[in-house]
């Protein structure tokens, strides 16, 4: 098999398990409703929970670090595999192009016209994979500033800009950091709505009431 042929068929595997669409699914599923019609439109698990509920926005956040997860760990094993003919030096190149393409999929969802959620939660699942003390200390950064402000977005955007400095400390590798560079900064791209109401002093604050404003973990 070429190695074409093997890379296309891993980057498709990774788009199509990112692209999963788990918060549409439970809403439809739950409430008979298209999430996108309610709350911020957004898949995203916070946008479950504040309309469908704490159960269904834990549910939605749980699977969709997973999809990211599975994706960079089929990766990591097709890569390895005798059949594989991708040359080792391609493969961290390889491997985070694959993962990208997660995180990239659970925002653009074939199956929802494009229109996923903000792609935390799959981008955590996949930073988990990829480097695990990297994944939980930047998910520690956006615990306290949650913790701190209450509001999803802030601590999301504050912990994909940290990405890189983590990527640094725990791998001293440039193709990873490259990476973290262009995951935070397609996160922080799909969170300009949120970064435009931070500045005005109105985004929603966790547990406030529902709006169109919500924030989204993924």
């Amino acid at each position: 098999m070429s190695t074409a042929v093997i890379l296309g068929v891993m980057v498709l595997t990774s788009y199509l398990l990112g692209s999963i669409p788990t918060g549409y699914w439970v809403a439809k599923h739950l409430r008979g409703i298209d999430i996108r019609d309610h709350g911020s439109g957004s898949t995203g698990a916070t946008n479950v929970l504040r309309v469908v509920g704490k159960g269904a926005g834990l549910f939605t956040f749980v699977v969709d670090v997973l999809k990211g997860t599975v994706a960079v760990v089929a990766a990591r094993w097709s890569l390895a595999q005798p059949w594989s003919t991708v040359p080792p030096a391609w493969g961290d190149y390889c491997l985070l192009a694959i993962a990208l393409v997660a995180v990239v999929g659970h925002s653009k969802p074939i199956w929802l016209g494009w229109r996923g959620g903000k792609s935390v939660a799959t981008s955590l699942g996949v930073l988990l994979a990829l480097n695990w003390p990297t994944g939980l200390v930047t998910f520690g950064v956006f615990l306290v500033v949650l913790a701190l402000s209450r509001i999803v977005s802030l601590g999301s955007i504050l912990a994909a800009l940290s990405l890189p400095l983590w990527f640094w400390w725990f791998t001293g590798s440039l193709p990873f950091v490259g990476f973290s560079i262009l995951a935070s900064a397609f996160v922080i791209w799909r969170h300009q709505s949120n970064i435009q109401r931070l500045i005005a002093g109105t985004e929603p604050r966790l547990g406030g009431r529902s709006g169109n404003s919500a924030a989204d973990l993924n």
